[in-house]
């Protein structure tokens, strides 16, 4: 059986699907690659879908079954290994929710990220205080002081996306309620956190968007979410949303296309990038 992995890369994503794609054009189903591999069919969907490590000897006798190349093979099989080596985040597995995990995976992998954030300030923008003030105030808070702040680190470590030479464009729209719920009884952690916004505002790769209360309900009010759109031809934009205790990861074009339709919706009716950054300083003000 092919080795479980705590959390798919992006590249074993990728890959899983090319293996799919390929079984197609070979005209075979899942059960007749299974019995090529003497496995159950089972195993060949989990490879498909990202669920499990892939397992080179298994891809190799899938890839000629295919009728791929020996130069594609190569190639692919190289691939493969680069796929199966685990993330930064996994130094994180005691604290880091295998459905989250992804999400990192692919924050990393994005070329782009579009969000909508109804509650708090994105975790890719939040100050450690700020950082800690949440944790402390959800389910993590219960689990003790320790595990928070391996929480805060792991936050703290998935910025630095935003300090590498080539960074993925961060395009984001808050509610106004981010700027009005306080986090702390220290009005110094707001303050602390609208600096740090300002900052990224100035930021060639930031977009920040504020939906105002006077522009009344929107189509986003549901959920959280965010939109990753990749360089990778293989890999189609990608949804994810969060749920209290998991998330959903949507590709379909037709689920896709809805939530690009509400972020462009809502991008038109929030407020500019400037006038943004001034109702960030004016709520500073109040600091």
């Amino acid at each position: 059986m092919s080795e479980r992995r705590p959390a798919p890369t992006v590249g074993q994503v990728v890959l899983g699907r090319r293996l799919q794609e390929l079984r197609e054009a070979a005209g075979l189903k899942r059960e007749e690659a299974a019995q090529v591999l003497r496995v159950a069919p089972a195993t060949v969907r989990r490879m498909e879908m990202a669920d499990v490590a892939l397992k080179i000897p298994y891809v190799q006798v899938l890839l000629e079954t295919y009728g791929v190349s020996e130069e594609e093979t190569e190639a692919f099989v190289a691939l493969a290994e680069e796929a199966n080596r685990p993330g930064w985040w996994q130094r994180f597995h005691d604290v880091l929710p295998e459905w989250f995990s992804l999400y990192v995976s692919l924050e990393g992998a994005a070329r782009i990220i579009r969000s909508y954030e109804p509650h708090f300030v994105p975790g890719l923008l939040q100050t450690e205080e700020y950082a800690r003030a949440v944790l402390e105030a959800g389910t993590i808070g219960q689990a003790g002081a320790e595990t928070i702040e391996r929480h805060v680190s792991l936050r703290m470590a998935r910025q630095r996306l935003l300090e590498r030479e080539n960074p993925p464009h961060l395009w984001v729209i808050m509610d106004e309620t981010v700027l009005r719920r306080p986090v702390s009884i220290r009005g110094e952690v707001m303050a602390g956190q609208l600096d740090k916004l300002l900052e990224f505002a100035e930021r060639d790769r930031v977009t920040l968007q504020i939906a105002e209360f006077a522009e009344g309900p929107h189509p986003g009010t549901y959920a959280p979410f965010s939109l990753f759109r990749f360089a990778e031809p293989e890999l189609p934009d990608m949804v994810f949303t969060e749920y209290l205790t998991g998330a959903l990861y949507l590709d379909s074009r037709k689920e896709v296309g809805t939530h690009l339709e509400v972020l462009d919706h809502m991008s038109a009716r929030s407020a500019s990038a400037e006038r943004t950054k001034k109702l960030l300083r004016d709520r500073r003000a109040d600091f």
